[in-house]
């Protein structure tokens, strides 16, 4: 196995994490499968506030870093 596939399996493990916890830091907002056990009985469904706007905008750029790892680990398992 050569660097780069190494240094790129590693990189997509730790985004891989990271992207987990992010994904499990949002609040629930309802319509999903928490309401189908009785989850949605939240009385607040007013705006976001700025922490979970960013939290919204790091999760994406997160989950776009973990998608080119992937195009990038693909490319290099194609062409070496």
């Amino acid at each position: 196995m050569t660097w780069p596939i190494m240094t790129l399996s590693i990189v997509l493990v730790v985004l891989s994490l990271i992207l987990a916890l992010f994904i499990l830091l949002h609040k629930g907002r309802g319509g999903g499968m928490s309401d189908l056990f009785g989850g949605g009985m939240s009385t607040s469904m007013g705006g976001t506030s700025v922490a979970e706007r960013n939290l919204d905008r790091l999760t994406v750029i997160v989950g776009l870093l973990w998608f080119t790892t992937i195009i990038g680990l693909l490319a290099l398992y194609r062409y070496s």
